[in-house]
């Protein structure tokens, strides 16, 4: 088809501040967080970033168009993994959102291996 996608990051720069999907800590001190279009008081939801993505299109006078943009759950289209868990029998196993994700150190102990393989 031709087309090329360019990829990029908006490390280092404001973008992500100007688009709402990044915080100061004074703000989230003060219980101030603006996302996904509405103020935000649930204070499990206050963090330095959540998750968010915006497409663009640059025209051929090289004037740049906003097209899209989706936060939260709206995202979950693109991160493969999630299609792959909702087609198995317990899908994300989740009681509310989200709650099956955890940190590395947040995992219980590991039982001990037993297969027969596992010399």
């Amino acid at each position: 088809m031709g087309w090329t996608a360019r990829w990029v990051s908006s490390q280092g720069s404001d973008f992500n501040f100007d688009f709402q999907v990044s915080f100061v800590r004074e703000d989230l001190e003060a219980g101030r967080l603006y996302y996904n279009y509405e103020n935000i008081e649930d204070p499990k939801y206050f963090s330095e970033e959540l998750p968010g993505l915006s497409v663009f299109y640059k025209d051929d006078s090289g004037a740049v168009f906003h097209t899209y943009s989706s936060y939260a759950r709206g995202n979950e289209e693109v991160i493969g993994a999630f299609v792959y868990l909702d087609i198995t029998p317990k899908g994300r196993n989740e009681k509310e959102i989200m709650d099956w994700v955890r940190r590395h150190d947040e995992y219980d102990a590991s039982p001990a291996v037993t297969a027969c393989h596992s010399g």
